[in-house]
């Protein structure tokens, strides 16, 4: 085992709150295995309920439609837990999870999780605050998927993407650069919409590609553009 700052939860929004004592606690119930770029953590339908904890790196959620096509549902960075529903409820897995880069994760089990829950209210508030956010960011894009034409959606996962890379009130440093196919993925659309949505932003001085990120110009330009269409 690598020693134990790196093997640790400290870093965990979940278990935040928890002393130093009670962290330990959690800790030694913890498993923990590193993730090559690319590999899969977590299959659809598994049965399996452990809970993971991201300690560094950064994987994707996907599932997949009857016809194969890859549906991106989010990107979890260090810091955040996945796979709590199936522990949660006792059902299979929802989707599909992989490793986007070498990650680090801890995984307890669903019987050592809901434990923990019962033990810490504060770590199963966070928790809650944790899954709500979830039900609100899908409620947001099933209002956009139902509601706005491709353009508009890329446009708003755009935006969604700046607010999480702030750079100032009105710039963001989105890295790595978002990805067409991914960003495709993520909004329903196809790669070459993707690619002439972003290059009519760079014309209008919005966005500006450089070396390693993405860098909205205009914030507010583009949240105008987006709020126009939603009717906010």
């Amino acid at each position: 085992m690598a020693d134990s700052q790196t093997h640790s939860l400290r870093k965990i929004e979940l278990y935040s709150d928890l002393s130093d004592r009670e962290l330990a606690e959690v800790e030694k119930q913890c498993s923990w295995k590193r993730f090559a770029a690319q590999e899969q953590i977590i299959d659809r339908h598994s049965e399996t309920r452990d809970v993971y904890f991201i300690v560094n790196g950064r994987v994707r959620v996907v599932n997949y439609s009857l016809s194969g096509r890859e549906v991106t549902l989010d990107d979890f960075l260090a810091g955040s837990p996945f796979g709590e529903l199936a522990a949660i409820d006792g059902e299979p897995r929802s989707a599909s999870v992989m490793a986007l880069e070498p990650t680090l994760l801890a995984s307890l089990s669903h019987e050592h999780f809901v434990r923990t829950m019962q033990q810490y209210p504060r770590a199963a508030m966070r928790l809650m605050r944790h899954l709500t956010r979830m039900v609100r960011a899908s409620t947001d894009r099933i209002m956009d998927l139902s509601t706005l034409g491709a353009n508009n959606r890329v446009h708003a996962e755009l935006l969604r993407q700046a607010r999480d890379s702030m750079d100032g009130e009105n710039t963001a440093v989105i890295r790595p650069i978002p990805v067409h196919g991914d960003m495709a993925s993520r909004v329903s659309t196809t790669r070459e919409t993707v690619a002439r949505v972003m290059n009519d932003l760079a014309r209008k001085g919005i966005v500006e590609r450089r070396k390693d990120a993405l860098v909205i110009l205009d914030l507010q330009e583009l949240m105008a553009m987006v709020e126009d269409v939603r009717g906010e």
